[in-house]
């Protein structure tokens, strides 16, 4: 028995290995699933406190997607320093997430995958005024990234890929 999970836990991630650098096919069929999940709710007119539960997982996800691994205020007191000490070093530092690419598409991979099964049982069905969530939803979605933007432009960082240079490979 241990043997057969084993076996199963390597094909797993044999799996995962060869979907890890096809990224815009890994959206894609994230996409798809949420479209999925949504005209279930849509069309049911159910499961609604699951939805704003994967909504509100995947909003967490996508805030820790934006947000910087090292505190950006330690690195501004560093620089700071190095401003009165006249010595200011210009190092390259690169942007790195708290959370990764992959990790935030797996995460919520799982958790659409999750809610997709919840809704399958109505005792998961639990009756609730919908619009009250989705005001909520919104109300928390523009507060947090209006907050994630203002510390975005106050520390100086981009974290998407957006307008950076690519350089081809002539070797």
């Amino acid at each position: 028995m241990l043997q057969k999970l084993e076996e199963l836990k390597t094909l797993y991630q044999f799996y995962l290995d060869q979907v890890t650098p096809h990224v815009k096919e890994r959206w894609i069929a994230l996409v798809a699933l949420n479209v999925a999940f949504f005209l279930r709710v849509v069309l049911s007119q159910g499961w609604y406190v699951v939805c704003y539960g994967l909504g509100l997982f995947q909003l967490n996800q996508f805030l820790a997607f934006l947000t910087p691994k090292f505190d950006m205020t330690l690195q501004q007191d560093e620089e700071n320093k190095e401003l009165e000490a006249g010595e200011r070093a210009e190092d390259f530092k690169p942007f790195i997430r708290r959370l990764p690419e992959f990790k935030f598409w797996y995460n919520s991979t799982r958790a659409t995958l999750v809610a997709l099964v919840l809704s399958l049982f109505r005792i998961v069905d639990i009756p609730v005024f919908w619009p009250i969530l989705l005001m909520y939803f919104l109300l928390l979605f523009v507060l947090t990234m209006r907050k994630q933007i203002q510390h975005m432009i106050k520390y100086r960082y981009i974290p998407l890929d957006i307008g950076k240079k690519r350089y081809n490979s002539s070797a």
